[in-house]
């Protein structure tokens, strides 16, 4: 194989890959306009469904407009040598190889997010704001902007230095190191996410004594599960919108009910909620999603440790000398169709682990307020309610509402 066809062969996969998101996208947007199924006419009234019929509608118009304009830089990117400009332009600052890789992913990844804000900007100030979502003020956003970019900065920039490091000093072995570096990172992150970095962005409290708190203990003790940790997050702060997760495990675990959520839900339904994330623990997902995650990540280095030297991947992007940083730009998309595959597996897990936390609610608490809990949570946040099975399938984490309900009132 010579440059010129890997270079094909990687605009094709970005084209195609634009192609079927794009037909997925609109298979769904077509559903939008369908009728609700008996099981959930109770979601939203008729100004409600419009209005939710409206947001999908601006939400897929903008995607589209966001996806071409990915895939127009992208390709101008590659076609007009983008990538073989900015390594020269790194290589003409220094010759440290740790350094020119860090010159090269932070003057794309700045590009990249000066190029793009206005489209988040617009997101939350315009679309999220006219259908009464954004809670965020302009000094939070541009704060959010900057703490994102030193913690990737920091982070980010350490991690890839470590890791050109590593190439750099073992090309054939340098994948072990790596591998067990991110695993290291992966799980200190899992950990301790919530205690080190949410309160960066966050307000992070403990769930005041109450009605509340009594309940949750009381539900948590019939199950005989240990929970010292449950916090409250503003999540209000941003958005109207609901959410509540679990993270860590032993000693450090932890669930965090946004402020958003408690305000939507009663307290039958909030516990009825934390059944089913206490589902998700018992059912050792996490653990599973933790073990799979850095597998995965295991697999996809041990991949790149095969391609990333070979001088073809660099000379397809019009750079003649072998460039560790530039390898990784064509692997990253040679790699792709295989990311998808994998995700798709992985969706089809968790989608899987939903229905199995859902009958752990169901089984150790009750399946009503979960019912009402989600129809809820669907309606606060304007969900789509008929999504195509097609889009289901492969972008879908989490089965559908109608489907969830259908499994939770199975006897």
């Amino acid at each position: 194989m010579n440059p010129q066809t890997l270079f094909i062969i990687l605009i094709t996969i970005l084209i195609l890959s634009f192609i079927l998101d794009t037909a997925l996208d609109i298979l769904n947007a077509k559903q939008f306009k369908n009728s609700l199924p008996e099981e959930l006419k109770d979601v939203y009234n008729i100004n409600d469904y419009k209005k939710s019929q409206n947001y999908k509608a601006t939400n897929f118009k903008f995607g589209l407009l966001t996806s071409i304009f990915s895939l127009a830089l992208t390709l101008a990117f590659l076609f007009f040598k983008g990538f073989a400009f900015i390594d020269q332009f790194a290589r003409n600052i220094t010759d440290n190889p740790i350094l020119i890789t860090l010159i090269f992913f932070g003057i794309i990844m700045i590009g990249s997010d000066l190029l793009t804000t206005p489209f988040s900007y617009y997101k939350t100030f315009v679309i999220e704001e006219q259908f009464g979502f954004n809670k965020t003020t302009k000094s939070t956003f541009v704060l959010d902007k900057l703490k994102g970019l030193v913690m990737t900065v920091i982070l980010g920039g350490g991690i890839l230095a470590a890791i050109t490091w590593f190439y750099n000093s073992n090309p054939t072995n340098f994948w072990w190191y790596t591998w067990i570096l991110v695993a290291v990172f992966t799980l200190f992150m899992n950990l301790f996410y919530s205690k080190l970095i949410v309160p960066l962005f966050n307000k992070q409290t403990p769930l005041e004594k109450g009605n509340l708190r009594t309940a949750i203990s009381e539900y948590a003790k019939t199950v005989g599960f240990k929970l010292d940790n449950i916090s409250v997050i503003d999540g209000s702060k941003r958005s109207t919108k609901a959410n509540a997760y679990f993270s860590g495990f032993g000693s450090e675990k932890r669930v965090t009910l946004y402020d958003t959520l408690i305000n939507d839900l009663n307290e039958d339904e909030i516990v009825a909620v934390l059944a089913h994330e206490v589902g998700h623990y018992k059912r050792k997902h996490i653990i599973f999603n933790l073990v799979s995650s850095i597998l995965l990540t295991g697999i996809t280095l041990y991949i790149l440790s095969l391609l990333v030297g070979n001088t073809l991947l660099s000379e397809a992007l019009s750079v003649n000398q072998t460039s560790f940083h530039i390898g990784l730009i064509a692997f990253g998309i040679l790699y792709s169709p295989i990311s998808e595959i994998t995700g798709l597996i992985m969706n089809l897990f968790s989608r899987k682990f939903e229905y199995q936390a859902d009958n752990y609610a169901k089984n150790t608490y009750k399946a009503e307020p979960l019912i009402s809990s989600l129809k809820k949570l669907s309606k606060n946040s304007l969900i789509n309610l008929t999504p195509h099975k097609a889009y289901v399938f492969m972008h879908y984490s989490h089965p559908t509402l109608l489907q969830r309900i259908k499994n939770l009132k199975a006897s």
